[in-house]
């Protein structure tokens, strides 16, 4: 995959992201505001639309990944693919 096939997020894009990652539990959003603040800059579309995916389960299921309790597979098989595995990797590394 080259740059023009994976562009970086706009700052509109961001944005939204970041509104979209705002959480019910504080432990989430500590994990996600350390990943956003680390990778904003270079973040891409591919990566924000796999963490937007991320952002659609429950706040006890994503902690569970977050802290790696659980796997992508036990929580929702429709998740587990290759770019929201590769964003779950870089939440994980930023705890």
């Amino acid at each position: 995959m080259t740059e023009l096939d994976d562009p970086l997020l706009d700052e509109r894009g961001m944005s939204r992201l970041i509104w979209r990652c705002r959480r019910g539990m504080l432990e989430n959003d500590l994990f996600l505001e350390r990943f956003l603040l680390k990778h904003a800059k270079t973040m891409t579309v591919r990566q924000a639309d796999s963490l937007a995916a991320l952002m659609a389960i429950g706040d006890n299921d994503l902690l569970d990944l977050l802290l790696g309790r659980r796997q992508l597979m036990d929580v929702d098989l429709s998740l587990d693919c290759e770019g929201v595995r590769e964003v779950l990797d870089l939440v994980r590394k930023n705890r």
